[in-house]
Formats: structure tokens, C-alpha cells, sequence
């Protein structure tokens, strides 16, 4: 049984950092190319960034490029989001996923998040 939890989420000021954590199991880990994606009220899902199996290659959506970082700890089932420079359009429950891909292109899509994830984490960044 796969088992995704995310934390760290928490209420930020604009321009603030936060971290996000999330843990894996019941998943081949360091097979699973992992990503974060986000959902805001009344708003699409949104893929925000992915990692592939070796943490050497990451994507990130447009909106969140320069100021996310994603990264992975194989040996923990562990993925990291810390987050910089936050905005108020940041505001969203944020979940780590199983992604299908992890390219420029794919990183666009919502058929990129694949079939697992946890309870998500919100964040929320005031103006």
C-alpha cells in the first residue's frame, strides 16, 4: 500500500520562506520520479515542480522557477520543497506526488501528476 504524507505547510507573510516535507512508502523510492503539485480554491491542480530518480534533474512550473527548490534523500523516502520569496498567489494546499515524467514539457501538464499522494500541507502567504 503506497503511503504519501506532506508537511510543513504553515502561514506565511509575503516574501517569506517555508519547507516542505514529505515521506514515502510502499513505493520502489528511488525508481519513482516525485514531484509536488498545488490546488487552490476553485483552481485546476497545478504541477510545480519535479525530480527524477537521482535527484539530478528537476522542472519547475513557470510561475514558481528561481524562487522553489526541490530536492530528494533516497535513503529516507524523503522529498523537500523549501520555498523563497513566497506571494500571496502561492496560497494553495500543496501535495507530493508520484509524476509520470519529468521534463520542460511534462512539467506543464496535469497528466504529468500520477496516481499517488497524500493529505497535502496548506500554505498560505498573506499580502
Amino acid at each position: 500500500q503506497v503511503q504519501v504524507a506532506e508537511s510543513g505547510g504553515g502561514f506565511v507573510q509575503t516574501g517569506g520562506s517555508l519547507s516542505l516535507s514529505c515521506t514515502v512508502s510502499g513505493l520502489i523510492f528511488e525508481d519513482t520520479i516525485m514531484g509536488w503539485f498545488r490546488q487552490a480554491p476553485g483552481k485546476e491542480r497545478e504541477p510545480v515542480s519535479c525530480i527524477d530518480w537521482y535527484g539530478r534533474g528537476a522542472n519547475y512550473a513557470d510561475s514558481v522557477k528561481g524562487r522553489f527548490t526541490i530536492s530528494r534523500d533516497n535513503a529516507k523516502n524523503m522529498i523537500y520543497l523549501q520555498m523563497n520569496s513566497l506571494k500571496p498567489e502561492d496560497t494553495a494546499m500543496y501535495y507530493c506526488a508520484k509524476f509520470w515524467s519529468c521534463g520542460p514539457e511534462a512539467i506543464k501538464r496535469l497528466t504529468t501528476i500520477g496516481p499517488y499522494w497524500g493529505q497535502g500541507t496548506q500554505v498560505t502567504v498573506s499580502s
